[in-house]
């Protein structure tokens, strides 16, 4: 790690990863999926099979359902997505969107290291995008952390759908892949999520900031789009406006939830007004569970 740190990779030093240091102390050794789970061979489905195993290639050329054998690896690889476009420099609550993007990275990624696993990242900045490949150990990690933490610049905005395909590009291995992003981004980046699931177990890390949510009645505002820089006024007094915002802003959120689940990604909401770490813990149980009924074959 540098001498010279940004003020937010201390920060997280100093809360985040202490507390969750003090966290696997206890059972939380085993908040990732079960190391690498391969494609074994296909055989016939039994009575008692889960049917989200059924292979449905071999099934359609046979003509009898096949359920897909798993092999173990000893080794989880565990690449981050982390969006850091203008849209996520923001927030009202404990913490901007990009301080709770640092802090997943952090709390998972010490979860990973900790383990044995190796860890990646590539960090879709406003102007640019950041690599580092899988690699293992504390000090790797803090090399991704200090990317993360970078301040965002000027310049065109890195589309989310071209930092998908990058990604599972870069994920040679078959792993976790943390999508961290506020998914804002209007362009078709579901369609290049969906081959990355289906190779991949995908948790899509959605951070919301409650004024995305609602705005208050403060009078008129200069509202600023960070994305495209469009600026408009708007009259919060309004109950009409604020009512047609919260229609607007939970059909967007719905949208994005919808388009997540008919990809196959896990999807967990953090927001930037309440403490995340317990939210993203549960989450991570709850799935760790849910892997290891499915594995039983």
């Amino acid at each position: 790690m540098n001498n010279v740190e940004p003020a937010l990779l201390r920060r997280l030093e100093l809360t985040v990863l202490r507390r969750v240091d003090g966290l696997l102390q206890g059972d939380y050794q085993g908040l990732l999926p079960a190391p690498g789970w391969e494609k074994g061979d296909a055989r016939p489905y039994m009575p008692g099979d889960d049917v989200r195993r059924i292979d449905w290639t071999v099934t359609a050329r046979t003509n009898e359902p096949h359920v897909r054998t798993t092999v173990a690896d000893h080794e989880l690889e565990v690449t981050f997505l982390v969006d850091m476009s203008s849209s996520m420099a923001f927030g009202t609550g404990m913490n901007e969107k990009h301080e709770v993007a640092a802090g997943i990275v952090g709390v998972l990624g010490l979860v990973a290291v900790r383990g044995g696993n190796r860890v990646g990242a590539l960090v879709a900045a406003q102007d640019r995008i950041h690599i580092i490949p899988p690699g293992a150990g504390r000090d790797h990690l803090y090399r991704i952390l200090t990317k993360v933490v970078e301040p965002t610049r000027d310049g065109e905005a890195v589309l989310l759908r071209v930092a998908i395909t990058r990604v599972g590009r870069l994920a040679k291995k078959r792993g976790l892949i943390v999508v961290v992003s506020d998914f804002l981004d209007d362009h078709d980046w579901i369609r290049a999520l969906r081959p990355v699931v289906d190779r991949h177990t995908v948790l899509a890390v959605e951070v919301v900031d409650p004024r995305e949510l609602d705005i208050p009645p403060v009078g008129v505002l200069a509202v600023v789009d960070p994305e495209t820089g469009r600026r408009r006024h708007v009259d919060t007094n309004s109950a009409k406006l604020r009512a047609r915002f919260r229609e607007a802003a939970a059909r967007q959120r719905k949208e994005i939830a919808d388009s997540l689940a008919a990809a196959g990604a896990q999807h967990l909401v953090l927001r930037t007004d309440k403490d995340w770490i317990p939210a993203l813990v549960r989450h991570m149980e709850l799935s760790r569970q849910r892997a290891r009924l499915g594995a039983r074959v």
